[in-house]
Order: C-alpha cells, then structure tokens, then sequence
C-alpha cells in the first residue's frame, strides 16, 4: 500500500484560522459497494475530520465510515486511515461490489470446470486405476486447500486492505520484481490461453453440432474451420459487452449448467452403451524405464491442469461487499464449498467412467469428447449428442466471460490511470474486441495448443498449489516450525518441485511422440 493511501491524524487538534472540512458521507447503499457509482468515493487530497467538536484537552474521536475501512485492524485504532483505491470504482472487476454467495458459486463453478476435465481418463491410462484415483483424490483435497488459503488472504486485518486481484496479492507478498518473473507468466496465460483454448474447442463443437443436426440432410456447404472459429469469436465479443464481474452472474451460472450437463451426459452415455471390445485397464509402458517416468509425469500434469480458477478467486471475492462484523471471506468460502462440491461430482465420474468405458482407446485428443463422437457417433441419439455439443459450447461462450475479465481490467486500467476518469463505452468496446480477435488470431496460428494439457498444467501448477502457501506464510505468519509452517512450506516446495518436473517430462513426451504443429490451419 503506497503511502498516499494512508491518511494519519494528530493527538490533539490543531490550531488554524482555516475552515474545517466537511466531513464525507454517502448514501446507505454505498456502506457495502464503495464502486456502485462509477465515480471514486475519495481523492487522493481528501482528509477525513471529525463531525462533531470535542471537548478541550482530550483526543477527539474520529468515527471511520465503514465503506472506507472496509475491516477493523490495530492500525485504524491507532488512528491510521486505510483508502481505497479509487480507481477501483471504474474497473470491471471492483465497479460492482454487491455480489454474494450464489454469485461467488456461479463464478467459481464456470471457472472451476471445463473441457479440461475431458481428458482426465488419459492420465488415467498412464497411472491405473489405483494410483490414477490417489492421485485424482490427492490433487482435489491439495487444491481445495490453496484455495481456502486465498479466500482467507483477500482481506488484510493488519492493514484493512483488499488484494482484488491475483496479481496485486503476488505484487504485495512477495514484492513486483519476484511477481513479475513468477507469477505473471502464468496468470496471463490462465486468462489469455484459456480464452484460446476455449475458441479452439467453442468452434469444433460449433462443426460437431452443425453435423449433427445437419448430417447428409443440408445442401448448404458447411462453414470451414476458420470461419467456425470466426463465429465463435463474434459471439463471444458481442456477449463480452456486459460492463463488469458482477454483470455476468447470470452467464456464468448457465455456463455453470452447462458444464455440469455435459459433463454428466458424456459419462451416463459412455457408461450405458458399455465397454468398448477388448478394453485393456493396463497402464501404457513406455520403451524405457525413462520414458515410463516421464509418461507417469506427463499424467500428473493432466491432473493438475484440470484445476482451474485459482487465479480468479480473489477477483470474484473482490465483487462483495465486506465489513468488520461481515468480511466477505464468509459467503466466499461459503460459495466455493457449493461450487466445489459440484466440481467433484462431474470430475471423479467423468474420469472413472471414461477409463471403465474406454481404457487405453480414450484419445488423446479431446478425451471424452472426442471418443463419444468417434466410438458411439452411430448408435447415440442424435438428440443427446447434438445436446452434449451445444452445451459444450454454451459453457465455452460463458467460461470465455469470466477469464477474459482480468484481461479486460488490466487494459481498462491503463486508460484509467491516465486519464483518471472510466473509460467511455465506445472505448471498452473497443478493447473488448481487440482482446477477442487477438485471441482467435492466435487460435487460428496455433490451433494445436489444446495438446499441451500436460506442459500446461505444469507451467501453472504454482498458481494453483504452491504460491497460495508460500503467501500464507509470508503474510499470515504462523508460528515458525509449527504445524501450519511446516505443512505451508512442504506444500509450497513441493509443488514448486512438481511444476519443474512436469514441465521437464512434458516437453520430453512431446518430443518423443511428436506433435503435428499445423500453423494456419485449424
């Protein structure tokens, strides 16, 4: 917090001719969304005096509206004012700050599952049934944890400050130089690349639910690869339009929808249409032992990079209102459990089910997707299969919302800071679109970056599982060599460890198996 946001006053009051000035106020519903209005509730020359006089020789008392200080801390008692940012008002993610628990579960839950859940079962094929759950287990209790961490890091007590952002908290903890070379890499990826990869995929299932419904019944001459990526694109800009986080609520809870049904649909289907002939359950062997271990690595990578969200959780805390009597990681926490709880019923099955049905035959490529399509395209209804398309790509179009935000922050802050006034309408319009058709001129360039699951999941690995507890310890302070410390510091080496190796195994199998790098030519 630099020092222009911290306001401090005198023991005693001070002498002067000047006329005091008028205290602040604002409306009640602004005691819980300091941005409802797009207009800052502080300057950076206001200075808070006392409403009332105070009787001489005693300490005035100075009566701290709560949307100032949104918690109690011992340096607000000592009479050190925490500001808020007013730039906050204007930007997507902080313009709105009403928001609540079912917000916060519609928003975790759209981010928190997605078409990366799809090819679970091929991680599966590499690590078998006991180890393949274990670990499945292990990854969702690890993350579930990192992300109690962060719910409890977006409010500081000591300083009365709210980390709204991944990266601000990052920036705070362990200083911009450290965040810039570790963090910010990966964050821009689980934003930007994640906006990618769901063009990559809102666009072939657009191709496979045109086929469809179509099939050898339309004479009209179906749209090329690129121009499916082109709609889809178009789409997702237009819906993009909604001002802030709080706005698209109602989007994310279809995504939300959405996700959970296909998910649902493409197991129930597997499952009832049976076992594929001859469905082998052995884990695949490489030709050698190193290439074993790097297979297993690979796998791992799978599983990690089927957690997401993690770096949108402090944002989506950021759209409720908190106080000292309620701070907003309540109803946060409260939501994520709701949202978490959802993500574990679509996981676990899709991934034992797609292994039962499918073993080591579950393509690579598109996992489940792909082998409902390719194994059960004729004896499938139609209907539910055209059904499992258009919820695909439903969810795609709403997850693209909420991990394209940061993004549309980030640009709008620049705008903001500059000119110290919201960026007009035309302007966010503007940079919504070019932030989409950047994305699907990158889709377009390199539409086989959905391959890389496992180099992925290990490059943002840290984001997910080891930078929370690193944060923990540096902001929280638990009793060094303690239970919390050591758990903390092993969680946090460990996963640091981990990312190194499966990025290291992951570029190995790539290169090993070899991977068809289709520039221009989805």
């Amino acid at each position: 917090m630099s020092d222009k946001e911290i306001g401090s006053f005198p023991a005693t009051p001070r002498t002067g001719s000047a006329a005091p000035t008028p205290p602040i106020s604002a409306p009640p519903s602004q005691l819980h969304s300091p941005s409802l209005t797009r207009s800052p509730l502080l300057s950076t020359d206001d200075h808070i005096q006392p409403a009332s006089k105070t009787p001489k020789n005693s300490t005035p008392r100075i009566r701290t509206p709560r949307f100032i200080t949104p918690l109690g801390s011992p340096i607000r008692r000592a009479l050190k004012l925490t500001r808020l940012d007013p730039h906050d008002a204007w930007l997507p993610i902080t313009e709105s700050r009403n928001g609540n628990a079912y917000y916060a579960a519609f928003h975790t839950l759209c981010s928190g599952i997605g078409i990366q859940a799809l090819v679970l079962p091929v991680a599966f094929t590499f690590l078998g049934w006991s180890w393949g759950i274990i670990t499945l287990t292990v990854a969702f209790i690890w993350q579930l944890y990192t992300l109690y961490l962060l719910v409890h890091l977006h409010e500081s007590p000591e300083t009365g400050m709210r980390y709204s952002r991944y990266l601000q908290l990052c920036n705070a903890t362990f200083g911009e130089k450290l965040a810039k070379w570790f963090a910010l890499f990966p964050i821009l990826y689980l934003s930007a690349g994640t906006c990618i990869t769901l063009i990559i995929i809102g666009a072939q299932s657009c191709r496979l639910f045109f086929n469809t419904v179509c099939g050898g019944t339309c004479s009209a001459q179906p749209p090329t690869n690129a121009e499916w990526y082109l709609i889809f694109t178009s789409a997702a800009v237009l819906l993009s339009q909604l001002p802030n986080l709080n706005s698209i609520a109602g989007v994310s809870l279809v995504g939300a929808i959405t996700a959970i049904a296909y998910c649902t649909l493409i197991w129930v289907i597997s499952v009832v249409e049976g076992r594929m002939p001859g469905v082998s359950y052995n884990p695949v062997k490489g030709r050698t032992e190193v290439i074993r271990i790097f297979d297993i690595l690979n796998a791992l990578g799978i599983i990690a990079f089927a957690f997401r969200g993690h770096n949108l959780i402090l944002e989506i805390q950021a759209t409720m209102p908190s106080d000292e009597k309620h701070p907003s990681r309540v109803p946060m926490w409260k939501g994520v459990k709701i949202a978490y709880t959802l993500v574990a019923m679509c996981l676990f099955p899709l991934a034992i089910a797609g292994y039962w049905a499918y073993g080591q035959m579950i393509p690579v490529d598109g996992g489940m997707l792909t082998a409902l399509f390719a194994f059960h395209g004729q004896d499938t209804s139609q209907f539910l299969l055209g059904l499992t398309s258009l919820c695909v790509i439903i969810s795609s179009l709403s997850s693209f919302q909420i991990y394209g935000m940061p993004a549309f922050d980030d640009m709008e802050s620049l705008y903001v800071k500059k000119k110290k006034e919201p960026s007009p309408w035309w302007l966010r319009l503007i940079f919504r679109a070019l932030f989409g058709y950047l994305c699907f001129f990158a889709a377009v360039a390199i539409p086989f970056l959905a391959s890389f699951a496992g180099l992925i999941g290990g490059i943002t690995l840290p984001v997910t599982l080891a930078y929370p507890c690193f944060m923990w310890v540096k902001v929280k302070k638990p009793k060094v060599y303690g239970p919390n410390w050591w758990l903390n510091w092993s969680l946090g080496l460990f996963g640091m460890a981990l990312s190194g190796l499966l990025i290291a195994a992951s570029l190995f199998v790539i290169i090993d198996n070899g991977v068809e790098f289709s520039f221009f030519n989805p």
